[in-house]
């Protein structure tokens, strides 16, 4: 086979006009010969790192849809589904990866549970790592969020460490904020890369002391508009990554859709898709194909250096992708899944204030959660909130909305919180990709409304929702459910058709009220421990920047 266009050589910063032979697979001859064949041939994009879980799309599907932006392989972490089914999902998302001609790259999640402070459905320990690192289709350690245990020398995370250094595979980071010394600590220890940086010093500093940097651009955490400009000077050691990606988003536009930002902010061409298509490969020392002779036929073609729209993709010298229709067939697979919890009462959502003095004006002083748009990290408010009948209830009024993460692996009595900026005026939205336990987590305007949403999700074993308290309503408008029966984070649909669906309950979401851009994206958020400051576990309310709990009532 042989493919004509202008063939795009990022290592030595130009374009030529030639043709690529393809035999066996793998890339026979590049020569430079004239032609009439105005597109351009490049490596394929790959996601530095991400959770494929986060689509909503088992890794079968997930392929279906990322060959059509150019994307052709993903350095993947089932961080979440490890933390509800162990190293049996680890086995699901690489059994089922392989189903495809797609090029995921697993790691052996690092931190399950992600912390003693949430309950898990299963434990990692350095055994556990030890096993999966001495599979070859385990390709790194993955994210280290446990920094306190990095710095503290926890006897469990550097068994973890010191197992991915025997078998020679990289160590990811994650340590959203972490500067100065106790980033060179973290550092020293073998940790290679950060994907949480969220300031343009933060990611300068990591760059500055030896870590490869990814420029993160998901589905609710946006950190490319405060790092790009560290990418003329750094493009050898930085990466484009999604971490989190809906699928309504994947269907729109993947990696393609930063280089072009990239471009369109005047940056150089070749350093952008070195970041996008060369150092990940580089990296974590990929089997994928970088256009040279002897490497295998992972390449794509795209209709120009700006858009990036993708005419073609090619794995293996397969074509997977032409004119805008995939070529990767869907696959059966076993369902799995981890649900134990019994229906809520209402009651179990009641919070009775501990203060020693009722105020008369029917308001208590509480800690709030104040969520952050396009962010992970959350601040910690102090404000004035609802007593009714001595319960702590929502302030529609001041957008301070109940808040619960429910246990969902077993019989265990709701954790209460309050949030504010989901912007809720009636109903509830609940969720249970919960990251990183993935216990249903949700948010309302009532007790009520938030026991309707969690008994929908118990009842269909896991899913997102929305539920209305309008009784003008009939039932198939004040509720809607998107199932997601796999781990009850992943659904056994399509692409297109949990993308429509999820569309359509993001949008219900918005007409109860909530202003945020991804308010499920952004829910499954709030119960993750590992990024400040202040989040609800199963457990209770949890202070990012002390690791420990604290109370609700000031």
């Amino acid at each position: 086979m042989i493919l004509k266009g202008n063939i795009v050589d990022i290592p030595n910063q130009r374009v030529f006009k030639g043709e690529i032979t393809i035999k066996d697979g793998k890339i026979f001859s590049v020569e430079e010969k004239q032609h009439n064949v105005n597109h351009y041939i490049l490596p394929g994009f790959v996601d530095a790192h991400i959770h494929i879980e986060s689509s909503m799309l088992v890794p079968s599907e997930f392929a279906r849809i990322a060959v059509k932006h150019g994307t052709i392989a993903t350095v993947s972490d089932p961080h979440e589904i490890a933390n509800v089914l162990g190293v049996e999902g680890v086995e699901f998302m690489i059994n089922n990866g392989k189903e495809t001609p797609f090029k995921f790259n697993f790691g052996a999640p690092s931190c399950v549970p992600a912390t003693s402070f949430e309950s898990a459905g299963a434990v990692i320990d350095s055994e556990g790592i030890k096993t999966l690192m001495a599979n070859p289709d385990i390709k790194y350690l993955a994210e280290m969020m446990n920094y306190p245990g990095v710095l503290f020398k926890d006897d469990e995370v550097l068994k973890k460490i010191a197992w991915a250094k025997h078998y020679n595979k990289p160590i990811d980071g994650h340590a959203p904020g972490l500067r100065g010394d106790d980033l060179t600590k973290y550092i020293q220890a073998g940790i290679s890369t950060d994907h949480e940086c969220f300031t343009f010093e933060e990611g300068l500093e990591k760059l500055q002391k030896g870590m490869k940097v990814l420029i993160r651009e998901g589905s609710a955490a946006k950190n490319f508009e405060a790092l790009i400009d560290l990418l003329p000077e750094h493009y050898e050691n930085m990466m484009f990554c999604s971490d989190d990606k809906h699928p309504d988003d994947l269907l729109l536009h993947h990696i393609n859709n930063l280089c072009a930002r990239a471009v369109a902010k005047g940056m150089d061409v070749f350093k952008v898709l070195q970041v996008a298509c060369v150092n990940p490969v580089k990296h974590y020392n990929l089997d994928v194909g970088l256009l040279n002779v002897g490497d295998f036929a992972d390449c794509i073609v795209v209709e120009d250096l700006k858009d990036f729209k993708t005419l073609q993709t090619y794995i293996n010298g397969e074509l997977v992708f032409d004119e805008d229709i995939s070529k990767i067939d869907s696959v059966p697979f076993e369902i799995l899944n981890n649900f134990q919890t019994d229906k809520k009462d209402v009651s179990d959502f009641r919070y009775e204030s501990s203060a020693t003095l009722r105020l008369r004006s029917g308001q208590a002083k509480i800690r709030v959660i104040e969520a952050l748009e396009g962010q992970l990290v959350t601040n910690e408010i102090i404000v004035e909130s609802l007593l009714q009948d001595g319960n702590l209830v929502s302030n529609v009024e001041k957008d301070i909305l109940k808040m619960t993460v429910v246990n969902r692996y077993q019989n265990q009595k709701p954790a209460i919180a309050f949030i504010k900026n989901f912007g809720l005026k009636k109903g509830a939205i609940a969720s249970s990709v919960g990251h990183d336990s993935h216990n249903i987590i949700a948010v309302g305007v009532s007790d009520e409304a938030i026991c309707k949403a969690v008994n929908l999700l118990i009842e269909t074993k896991g899913g997102i929702c929305a539920v209305s308290d309008s009784e003008n309503l009939s039932a198939d408008k004040a509720e809607k459910v998107v199932a997601l029966p796999v781990a009850g984070i992943m659904s056994d649909q399509d692409a297109k058709t949990i993308g429509k669906q999820y569309a359509e309950l993001d949008k219900m979401a918005k007409q109860l009220g909530s202003t945020l851009h991804a308010p499920y994206m952004t829910l499954s958020f709030m119960a993750l421990l590992v990024i400040p400051s202040l989040k609800l576990s199963d457990k209770g309310l949890f202070d990012g920047n002390t690791f420990q709990f604290t109370n609700i009532e000031v």
